[in-house]
């Protein structure tokens, strides 16, 4: 499996004229290699080059499967890592560089002459994350399956003087009981105006009737991630509410039923986005669509209007249209779609339905 990923990454590459690169987010070493380090301020960092072998070079304080899929390169705090990764250069030849190599590393590895040209090529790995394979997709629905049935006792957290915090401070555990990891990100849970602020953090605001109630949440589970937002109402909605919330509501679903492929995200964004200028609120839906997802719970590749590269089989992205309405309520409804030969399969099965707790 990891031999076929650098394969493509390899293809890639070539593709961008390039025959050498230094792979640094972690995230892609894992989907490259099986090896997941959180290096710190350590460097890390995967070196490909056309004809040779695939080589991890890393601080031998941390470990690594015994059958990595790849050779390996180790240090200590005394040595100095760039040399064994320039070492392994063509400096002859221009060196593609992800997104995570940090200037202390890039700078030096510039100044010793390591590579002709130092060229930011973050696409070619994220290109090959982008499309997920059989087996990764059956990691994405596992993980929204256990989302669907955390967000089901999420709603029973919510009673009258519960602040956001309290509640926020209860999740992980309930992800923990039912298999998951822990967090992909951390929570958001929003009482009343605060759903208005579409990052709103926890806080200790209490909860009042009359109130929306967020939640944006998502899981690791398998080391895949998920994410689902949905919103409810602590006590009857107003109209205005209820307005609001059928608005999202169809845009959502305008969006889904028009992901298959060779449709443009662009378009996708402008299904949901017309739904909601349709019925006057254009203006308080303020970000994207929505974004990809996989081993991170944002991966590049956006669901927006200036993005206008066509949707692939095997691609997996969240739909969440919003309506903010800033000192008043917020409403945000998100699900993950994987796209399909002939469409796209909804990841999240928890109901679109206006729910009344308490």
């Amino acid at each position: 499996m990891y031999e076929a990923r650098i394969e493509t990454v390899m293809q890639n590459l070539a593709r961008r004229g390039l025959s050498q690169m230094l792979v640094c987010d972690p995230r892609s070493i894992q989907y490259l290699t099986g090896a997941y380090l959180e290096p710190g301020e350590r460097f890390l960092g995967l070196v490909l080059v056309e004809g040779g072998a695939p080589t991890l070079v890393y601080n031998e304080m941390f470990a690594v499967p015994s059958d990595l899929s790849c050779a390996t390169l180790t240090f200590n705090d005394t040595e100095d890592p760039l040399a064994l990764a320039a070492g392994l250069l063509d400096p002859s030849r221009p060196l593609g560089c992800d997104k995570n190599l940090a200037a202390r590393f890039l700078i030096p590895l510039m100044e010793r002459g390591a590579a002709s040209a130092f060229v930011l090529a973050s696409d070619v790995v994220d290109d090959a994350r982008a499309h997920k394979s059989a087996e990764e997709r059956d990691l994405m629905r596992d993980a929204s399956h256990t989302n669907d049935a955390a967000m089901a006792r999420f709603k029973k957290l919510v009673r009258e003087g519960a602040t956001e915090a309290e509640v926020a401070g209860q999740l992980e555990g309930i992800y923990r009981e039912l298999g998951a990891q822990g967090h992909s990100f951390a929570p958001i849970v929003s009482f009343g105006a605060n759903a208005a602020d579409p990052h709103h953090e926890p806080d200790g605001t209490p909860l009042t009737a009359g109130d929306v109630v967020l939640f944006d949440v998502g899981c690791r589970q398998g080391e895949y991630c998920a994410d689902m937002t949905r919103t409810f109402f602590f006590g009857e909605p107003t109209d205005k509410q209820r307005e609001v919330y059928e608005t999202v509501r169809r845009a959502n679903e305008a969006a889904q039923r028009v992901v298959a492929p060779g449709v443009r995200f662009c378009d996708i964004d402008r299904a949901a986005r017309e739904v909601i200028e349709e019925a006057g609120y254009g203006p308080f839906f303020t970000h994207r669509l929505g974004h990809q997802i996989g081993l991170d719970v944002h991966e590049p590749g956006d669901v927006s209007s200036v993005h206008e590269a066509p949707v692939e089989v095997g691609m997996c992205f969240s739909i969440e249209p919003g309506i903010y309405l800033p000192g008043e309520f917020g409403v945000r409804i998100e699900d993950l779609v994987i796209v399909t030969e002939d469409g796209c399969e909804v990841l999240n099965g928890y109901p679109h339905e206006l729910e009344v707790l308490g």
